[in-house]
């Protein structure tokens, strides 16, 4: 089933390039539209729907059918879980070559209480 759509989508794609480009564009008739000329059209500047103009929105009409209907197909079974939930954490490794991280020191006392009454060694040498 997607294989035939795939396939007509592809089909429909090309068809609709081929009739856009063998369409003229609206500024062909713009001379005719300010009163340059004669146009050959019965029903005004603009014209009636030609065959291409029509054939355009069956195939755009067509190309947007089977777009939907693609990204339905292939938008894969509906569930109610995150796909987060059956993935387990990954386990956590050290680099190559690095140690584990070292153990903090011992917080390092006050100096009011320190025994030679606030001072430090550097300051009592001197």
């Amino acid at each position: 089933m997607i294989t035939f759509i795939v396939v007509l989508h592809v089909f429909v794609c090309v068809a609709l390039i081929l009739i856009v480009l063998l369409q003229t564009g609206k500024g062909a008739d713009m001379g005719a539209a300010f009163g340059g000329g004669s146009s050959q059209t019965l029903f005004g500047s603009t014209g009636a729907s030609t065959f291409l103009g029509k054939a355009t929105t069956v195939v755009a009409v067509i190309f947007m059918i089977t777009s939907l209907a693609l990204a339905y197909v292939t938008s894969g079974p509906r569930t109610d879980g995150s796909i987060m939930t059956e993935e387990k954490a990954p386990l956590q490794q050290s680099a190559p070559g690095t140690s584990a991280p070292a153990a903090p020191e011992k917080a390092k006392a006050s100096p009011e209480a320190s025994p030679q009454g606030g001072r430090s060694n550097d300051t009592q040498q001197k």
